[in-house]
């Protein structure tokens, strides 16, 4: 299957993955993904799911739970795994 080459389409991509801090071809199968849970194939539906998840992302930056701090929250060591060796 082609890839979709409508200009506005990809921009919307282009904005969700600089928001998640993806590649452009993961934001666009993301938004691909929700297209095809819902059943979409229109273009003008796709591009409005786009939207959505720009939206969700953007939101999700302002209320810091973005992909940058779940991952800061991953690599903090809980307390009792602090003077844990994985090497002898």
């Amino acid at each position: 299957m082609s890839a979709i080459q409508d200009h506005a389409y990809l921009k919307i991509c282009a904005e969700i993955a600089s928001c998640l801090s993806i590649s452009l071809a993961a934001a666009r199968r993301r938004v691909e993904l929700a297209a095809a849970k819902e059943g979409v194939k229109d273009l003008q539906r796709r591009k409005e799911i786009a939207k959505q998840l720009l939206e969700e992302a953007r939101s999700s930056l302002k209320n810091e739970i973005g992909p940058g701090k779940q991952l800061d929250d991953l690599l903090k060591a809980l307390a009792e795994d602090e003077n844990f060796m994985i090497e002898d």
